[in-house]
């Protein structure tokens, strides 16, 4: 992932919500952020929270897709007034390990690293090679985000042939994110209630502050299931569903921000 997928909405927000300060930020391992170890949701609550208070940013909300949403949620969690909203796009607070499309994503991005100098010259190359692992164009888009192209690498081919340092690659810490992908999908927390004291309270923290929730109702990451989690994690939870997969905010770009405003604006 890489905060420039945030731009046109950031964009947007800003011209709907235009005495907000806007920070789209790149968690370690992602876009323009440091490659650094450990690559876990621990660790980038900790930066987020680093980024909060360096700035000493007040009536913060946070914004959190997928793994960023459970970074989003942790922090909710474990600084109970750091934050006075929080909107989370389509995953829940559980533990669930990650899908296998994932390991199939950073197999296909090893795979395009590894070829020799000349194979990918182009974005439109590395887009053909990723079709092999993955049909959905929206999804490759997204991945392609994330390569880097040499200067002149369109222009020039014998660029291309001259090393593997002037070749299109992605520039993601591939080996330590494949190599962190089983503690990705943790949670901190379990919700249960304790054993013969339904309706008390959870044995596990809440945030009680207002939360916005959007789930894709074509995507299986937010079920009907697991839907009673927000709530006991986050009493003032709100769940709203936009007809799109896992990428809402992407698909149904329009829906998402009106929802979003509206919410920010206490309609």
């Amino acid at each position: 992932g890489s905060k420039r997928n945030w731009q046109s909405l950031c964009k947007a927000f800003h011209r709907a919500l235009p005495t907000r300060p806007i920070y789209a930020l790149d968690l370690r391992n992602h876009g323009a952020s440091p490659h650094a170890a450990p690559h876990t949701n621990e660790s980038m609550v900790a930066d987020v929270k680093r980024f909060i208070e360096g700035y000493e940013l007040e009536d913060v909300t946070v914004l959190g897709h997928s793994m960023g949403g459970k970074v989003a949620m942790t922090l909710a969690l474990s600084n109970p007034t750091l934050l006075s909203h929080l909107i989370i796009s389509d995953i829940a607070p559980t533990n669930k390990p990650l899908r296998p499309e994932f390991v199939t994503y950073i197999s296909a991005m090893q795979h395009i690293n590894s070829l020799a100098p000349g194979v990918i010259r182009t974005r439109a190359d590395a887009d053909r090679a990723l079709a092999q692992y993955e049909p959905d164009v929206s999804i490759r888009q997204f991945l392609l985000t994330n390569l880097v192209l040499p200067p002149h690498s369109a222009h020039t081919p014998s660029a291309s042939t001259s090393g593997a340092h002037n070749k299109p690659r992605f520039a993601l810490p591939l080996d330590l994110i494949e190599d962190s992908i089983p503690a990705l999908g943790a949670f901190p927390w379990e919700y249960r209630l304790p054993e013969g004291r339904e309706g008390h309270k959870p044995e596990h923290p809440t945030w009680d502050g207002p939360t916005l929730v959007v789930r894709g109702t074509k995507s299986s990451y937010i079920t009907d299931e697991n839907l009673p989690s927000f709530k006991a994690f986050f009493p003032n939870a709100r769940v709203e569903g936009l007809d799109a997969g896992h990428w809402v905010h992407a698909e149904k770009p329009k829906e998402f921000l009106e929802l979003l405003v509206e919410f920010l604006d206490g309609k």
